[in-house]
């Protein structure tokens, strides 16, 4: 089969090009940047820039199934940041992909969104109940980063009621693992907190954004990848929850990350920057009818593979002259 992952210069996308090509698959890669530590396995990487239809139709271009992953976007700093740019160059990229790709007659497409569609009022206390997909309107999601994704989400579901385009639509939860971002302000707070605590001497400490009590679930790449593909094969249009189903404070995810580390540290909690919504977990109900499975792998593993590449990397860093 012929496949075209866009972000794939990305951390998901890379990953989900190794997956593809592992099974096979012809794959090209597009992104405005290549991948940032270690070559792509794509059989054609594309460096384009999505937000111009032209770049759509090129990526597009013969094959048979898109994932669309790409994406401006970053942790909690970032998105919260840059609302009018972020917004506007991801509903450039998400309206110019699904036209191209009905212009290319592709076979099947898959667009990512996020949990920032949810309600924000379903997302205030830590104790949070499982969003479920049909909660997602009436609409109260996360300015910006939020909007945008429900936007695309509504737009991929015209594609598909209006023009036949075989869709997939998923909600990713909190994805983390190796070989993603962890510094210059657009890494997530697994990441983040892996950086803050490889950097940290034992015995000493690190800050952590909020009071900690924050909870969410976090989803292993692998495990995302994974589902990627299980809910690609399944033929299901509707939006659908990709994440893990255990709740974890930020406080936790410290303690997980401290004890994958060997050290002991304390947490200075800056309460001034910026946090999300209170508490948000997965329902993985729809995930577990429509394919039968469900993501595998703790926090208390996944954080370990994650910490141990992030502390090597800055390690190696550290070894490098200036």
């Amino acid at each position: 089969m012929r496949v075209v992952v866009t972000g794939a210069g990305g951390f998901i996308g890379h990953h989900l090009v190794k997956r593809l090509k592992a099974e096979g698959h012809w794959v090209r890669g597009v992104d405005i940047k290549y991948p940032e530590f270690e070559e792509s396995a794509a059989d054609d990487f594309l460096v384009a820039d999505l937000r111009h239809f032209e770049s759509c139709l090129q990526a597009t271009d013969g094959v048979d199934d898109v994932y669309q992953l790409a994406a401006d976007m970053g942790g909690i700093g970032y998105i919260t940041a840059n609302h009018a740019f972020l917004t506007r160059n991801n509903t450039l990229i998400n309206s110019h992909m699904l036209e191209a790709a009905r212009v290319s007659k592709v076979d099947r497409y898959l667009y990512t969104s996020s949990a920032c569609v949810y309600p924000s009022f379903l997302q205030e206390s830590e104790d949070v109940t499982p969003l479920r997909e049909e909660e997602a309107v009436p609409a109260d999601p996360e300015k910006g980063y939020g909007w945008e994704k429900l936007f695309a989400e509504q737009l991929t579901a015209y594609y598909h009621e209006e023009c036949g385009l075989d869709v997939r639509i998923i909600r990713f939860h909190n994805i983390y693992g190796p070989l993603g971002t962890y510094d210059g302000g657009r890494e997530k707070a697994p990441a983040a907190i892996c950086r803050k605590v490889a950097m940290a001497s034992d015995g000493g400490s690190i800050e952590v954004w909020g009071d900690g009590e924050q909870t969410r679930s976090f989803c292993y790449i692998s495990d995302c990848v994974e589902g990627l593909r299980r809910i690609m094969e399944s033929g299901y249009t509707k939006p659908i929850n990709l994440g893990t189903e255990e709740l974890i404070t930020v406080n936790g995810l410290v303690d997980a990350v401290c004890s994958a580390a060997g050290k002991a540290l304390t947490r200075q909690h800056d309460l001034t920057k910026p946090q999300g919504v209170r508490g948000r977990n997965s329902d993985n109900t729809i995930l577990a009818e429509i394919i039968g499975w469900q993501p595998e792998i703790q926090v208390s593993e996944g954080i370990k593979y994650t910490y141990d590449w992030i502390a090597a990397q800055i390690s190696q860093s550290r070894k490098q002259p200036s």
